[in-house]
């Protein structure tokens, strides 16, 4: 028997050796297709014709898709959220990394006609995963409306104060050319202060925590918290209008589009999900919808993302449909259109802008510093004084500390809307990514030095 166990082992040696001899036959002969003419594709002088713009910006799109997840993937063997990698995908493929070894390429695969087309389609993603985010903010599950308040308080005012103060000290290399000085103080105190939603919540479901006490406080103050923010932006955003009487305008103008969402949208949108019955028409409405609402914030003057965002409010909750609904959306909006997104931000990011200027160097390690200690003392007191044991209130500081995506978001609309500098840009999607990566490793040394007790489910 051991025999007869033995012959098709030693018979398969020699079809996996084959098989492994084609493979990389294959691969040799891909690497020669690539890279031979490369040095032709790379220069004008090459004496071929030159490749059109949509077979560029269909490569670009397979580059950013594997460059970006294999970062993800490595991320995730460091036990880091995969986005995190994500990002660092994008940040790799812009001017930092790639733009600095190998310019040719990059000015070849990123030519400013592709660049704008992949703007569109990042938009479109930024547009869906917004919509999506507003589908998740809820209200309803909050544990403790008070714990929740003081969080969010304290946990967004102290860092918001060190960024209008930092934005005010260092006006002249962070602010941008479109906005009055207090504008762009308001801009970066609330860059500071918010908390990426997304990411906090993958980073509870990856250590286990999701539903813990702390883990549902720290998503119901990154919930609220992360509306605050957008309301604060569109605030922001509607004053910076150009002409006398324009930011009022927009601004009586947001607020009318607030009630009309509230007070008609989702009662209409309740009906809809409970009447239809076709799950893909049902999908086609809420995206279109969400779309709609993206076009018209923007003909308000206002960024498309805030009517995304705030149509997903109004959209039902505690329904299975609309529940599958996200699930379905989420899965082509993370994998392939948010990617490039991040592909967007990293060339836009330039870590050479920082240099050797020691003054920019000081500058970026004060911004960071500000930004982990204000929301650690912030969140972490505001949940201390709510009555938490100090262990979960220094869990509760380490988690609202997690940016991310969110951040990245705000960002880049501050450089769109001339709010920042791209120093200042620049500064911000490296904060982000240092305090994402830095509240896994710190949950996980806090879980571990934690004293070994039950904990009370909250459900949410």
């Amino acid at each position: 028997m051991t025999a007869e166990a033995g012959t098709p082992a030693r018979r398969a040696t020699p079809a996996r050796r084959r098989t492994w001899l084609r493979i990389g036959a294959g691969l040799v002969i891909l690497a020669a297709a690539v890279i031979l003419p490369a040095s032709a594709l790379f220069h004008a002088d090459g004496g071929r014709e030159p490749v059109d713009l949509t077979t560029r910006f269909l490569l670009a799109v397979a580059v950013i898709l594997v460059v970006s997840h294999l970062f993800g993937e490595v991320l995730r063997k460091l036990r880091q959220p995969p986005v995190l990698g994500e990002i660092l995908g994008g940040l790799v493929l812009g001017p930092s990394v790639l733009g600095l070894v190998w310019p040719e390429a990059a000015a070849w695969l990123f030519p400013a006609g592709v660049v704008e087309n992949l703007d569109k389609a990042a938009q479109l993603g930024l547009v869906v995963f917004m919509f999506l985010l507003g589908c998740e903010l809820r209200t309803d599950r909050i544990p403790s409306r008070g714990a929740v308040g003081a969080v969010v308080l304290s946990g967004m005012g102290l860092p918001f104060a060190a960024g209008v103060g930092i934005a005010l000290a260092a006006t002249p290399a962070l602010a941008g050319d479109g906005a009055t000085t207090a504008m762009y103080a308001l801009f970066f105190g609330l860059a500071l202060a918010i908390t990426a939603l997304p990411v906090l919540a993958r980073i509870l479901l990856d250590l286990g925590q999701d539903r813990t006490d702390v883990g549902a406080l720290s998503v119901s103050s990154a919930a609220i918290g992360d509306g605050l923010a957008w309301l604060v932006l569109t605030f922001i955003l509607a004053s910076t209008g150009e002409g006398d009487g324009r930011g009022l305008e927009v601004a009586a103008l947001a607020v009318a589009l607030v009630l009309v969402t509230y007070l008609c949208v989702r009662p209409a949108l309740a009906v809809l999900v409970r009447r239809m019955h076709s799950e893909q028409l049902l999908t086609v409405v809420l995206v279109a919808g969400a779309i709609a609402f993206s076009a018209l914030t923007t003909t308000i003057h206002l960024h498309p993302v805030i009517g995304a965002f705030l149509f997903g409010t109004a959209v039902p909750r505690d329904s299975p449909t609309v529940d599958r609904i996200s699930h379905r959306l989420q899965g082509f909006t993370l994998l392939i259109l948010l990617p490039l997104f991040f592909a967007g931000v990293g060339l836009q990011t330039s870590i050479g802008l920082l240099g050797g200027t020691a003054g920019h160097w000081l500058l970026f390690a004060g911004v960071l510093l500000a930004a982990q200690l204000t929301k650690l003392a912030g969140a972490g007191g505001g949940a201390l004084l709510a009555g938490l044991p100090r262990g979960q209130a220094l869990q509760v500081g380490v988690l609202m500390n997690c940016r991310g995506v969110t951040e990245l978001v705000i960002a880049t609309i501050g450089l769109r809307h001339g709010l920042i500098s791209p120093l200042g840009f620049t500064m911000l999607v490296l904060v982000a990514v240092i305090t994402s990566a830095v509240t896994g490793v710190a949950m996980r040394y806090l879980i571990r030095r934690a004293p070994r007790h039950p904990t009370a489910s909250t459900g949410g």
